[in-house]
């Protein structure tokens, strides 16, 4: 009889950030990286070169709160998953998972086990619209604040409040939210892996230029603008806006969609039109509302 596997034994504490990032550094230069595992900047801006950039004035995104969000990344989780077997169905058998927490929390818990393994990537982030989006005013983030969010734990000493367009750092507050996030979700991606993710226009130009941060201008696949009714009772400044978008990036330049081919039994040219088949296709919304 075979002797059975005996399931991989990891440390108590999420991956370290900042360990991983050296290592990635030190493969690609390893004459930068000291005995005591630091990074001897000097020797990597001679590595690069006039490729350094190392002037005040850059092209890039920054916002009061930033250096922290690498911060946050760096602080490791001493968290645990535990099976919920009374609450699961064939939990042995069946290969899906459904992990409840705080999405940070276990992000980072997820790192050793799935960092570049996972194929595709959907999320539905809050859209800051100033009603959905709940936040701690200190912005540590950890399992205990899931818990006092879910009612689990005793609340005090944790103020809680909505993040509305009257506070000074209201688009701040929503990207310092993101950023761990993002970043933590792209080291679980595959080299060819992909990134959906759901937004409005609250927040889309600031979620594309963050995304062009941590995954890079060069690896945006595509968004795509769908349509969430036919028609819209959210008329703001007498506009009437009934889509969203989906903005998709990819881990490197090896992601790529592969669509389907497109059916074109209803679409025919009996205008000979050099561009090809066509069909007929009602572009009109169906908006009542007479302006004066």
């Amino acid at each position: 009889m075979p002797t059975p596997t005996q399931p991989e034994k990891l440390e108590p504490t999420s991956l370290d950030v900042v360990k991983l990032q050296i290592a990635k550094l030190g493969g690609l230069f390893p004459e930068v990286v000291t005995e005591g595992g630091k990074i001897d900047f000097d020797k990597l801006k001679q590595t690069l070169g006039e490729a350094a950039d190392t002037g005040k004035e850059r092209y890039g995104m920054n916002w009061p709160g930033k250096a922290d969000c690498f911060k946050t990344i760096q602080r490791p989780s001493s968290a645990t998953l535990v099976p919920a077997r009374d609450e699961s169905v064939n939990f042995d058998s069946t290969e899906n998972l459904i992990i409840e927490g705080d999405n940070l929390e276990v992000l980072k818990l997820l790192q050793k086990s799935y960092m570049g393994k996972v194929k595709m990537i959907y999320i539905d982030p809050p859209y800051n619209t100033g009603k959905e989006f709940i936040y701690p005013d200190n912005f540590s983030e950890n399992l205990d604040t899931y818990l006092r969010y879910t009612g689990q734990a005793n609340a005090d000493g944790l103020k809680l409040t909505t993040n509305t367009e009257s506070d000074g750092r209201f688009h701040s507050k929503w990207l310092n939210m993101m950023y761990p996030r993002l970043f933590l979700a792209k080291n679980l991606l595959k080299e060819d892996g992909v990134i959906f993710i759901s937004i409005d226009d609250h927040e889309l130009d600031n979620l594309k230029k963050l995304c062009n941060d941590i995954f890079g201008e060069e690896n945006f696949i595509g968004n795509l603008v769908w349509r969430r009714s036919i028609s819209s009772n959210d008329a703001d400044k007498n506009f009437s806006t009934d889509h969203e978008y989906i903005l998709i990036y990819g881990k490197a330049t090896e992601s790529a969609l592969i669509g389907i081919y497109k059916e074109e039994d209803n679409f025919s040219n009996p205008d000979n039109d050099t561009r090809g088949p066509w069909k007929k296709s009602v572009l009109v919304c169906s908006k009542t509302r007479a302006f004066p």
